[in-house]
């Protein structure tokens, strides 16, 4: 179920930018089209509120997208209203990283994850900046609200094998970051589930290590729950064809399960293509709970429990 409006804080005729505030979106901007057609830009309908509170474990609140710039305070506001009490902001370079310093520092219901895109090591290392980057990473994750070290990992779907060296290089410098630190790790994997595995296989990880928007099959879900390596669903799983991941769901350790927007990407079915926001969690959630034949509450209970396994408190 849903009802009937989109959150005041994303309709443009009742709110839009007023001003940059600090913790307002930065100067990136999701495209308007994709795959050569125009994108529904209106968000989703806010959803019913959850029995128990969540969190979105990873969300990209310094992404704009949609017709409306939603500051991070607004967007907890609203994502609180439907019972998503708490977020992860993640960071992907130096100016995402930094906002999310900022952001986490404004609001308390925000932690945060800071580091450098497995597609973006590459081109600074050409640039020769990735060692003055990955300095600068160390120094922000050492901020008491930065309690994980991502998005990194390796994503072989928009780096082609020249660039593959440099992304599995900043792959364990980040892994090493994670762990002197003492910080989850969040894992980007895409079309990399392999080699992702044997990197952390042929290191010593973090105790706490996160597959950031979980695209693997069952046989890797197997794989984490041997290693106690959480799986965090996002509205992939709601998608038609995702049938290999629904297996995955099917089998994972239940406190090993985590959920996630990746927001303003990957929103949930039937929303699909438009813009995401971490107030959607609870469509992801609902379906979850019925895939798994599993009372909705005692989901969104052992989601909360997880997330705070994976990354403290929030208090």
């Amino acid at each position: 179920m849903c009802t009937s409006q989109i959150p005041a804080q994303y309709r443009p005729a009742e709110t839009g930018p007023s001003g940059a505030s600090t913790d307002s979106p930065t100067g990136r901007t999701r495209a308007s089209e994709s795959g050569g057609r125009s994108r529904k830009l209106q968000y989703p309908p806010a959803p019913e509120p959850l029995p128990f509170p969540v969190m979105d474990n990873h969300t990209h609140l310094d992404f704009r997208d949609g017709d409306v710039a939603v500051s991070a305070t607004d967007a907890m506001d609203a994502a609180e209203a439907v019972g998503v009490g708490f977020a992860v902001q993640v960071g992907t370079d130096l100016e995402s990283s930094r906002f999310t310093v900022n952001a986490v520092e404004r609001d308390r219901r925000l932690l945060g994850a800071v580091a450098i895109h497995p597609n973006e090591a590459p081109v600074l290392a050409a640039e020769g900046t990735l060692e003055d980057a990955l300095a600068e990473i160390e120094e922000l994750a050492r901020h008491p609200r930065i309690r994980g070290i991502g998005e990194t990992g390796l994503d072989y779907f928009r780096t082609g094998e020249d660039g593959r060296e440099r992304q599995e290089y900043s792959f364990r410098r980040h892994l090493d970051i994670a762990r002197r630190l003492d910080l989850a790790l969040q894992i980007h994997d895409r079309d990399a589930h392999d080699d992702v595995v044997k990197v952390l296989q042929s290191e010593n990880p973090p105790e706490r290590v996160v597959f950031h928007c979980f695209s693997g099959d069952a046989e890797l879900a197997r794989i984490c729950n041997e290693n106690g390596w959480f799986m965090s669903f996002s509205g992939t799983v709601t998608f038609k064809n995702a049938g290999d991941l629904r297996e995955a769901l099917s089998v994972a350790d239940p406190s090993l399960v985590l959920t996630e927007t990746d927001a303003p990407f990957l929103t949930p079915h039937p929303f699909r293509g438009q813009p995401n926001a971490t107030y959607a969690v609870p469509y992801t959630v609902r379906f979850m709970a019925e895939h798994l034949g599993t009372d909705l509450e005692e989901l969104c209970r052992r989601i909360n429990a997880n997330t705070r396994r994976a990354y403290g408190e929030w208090d």
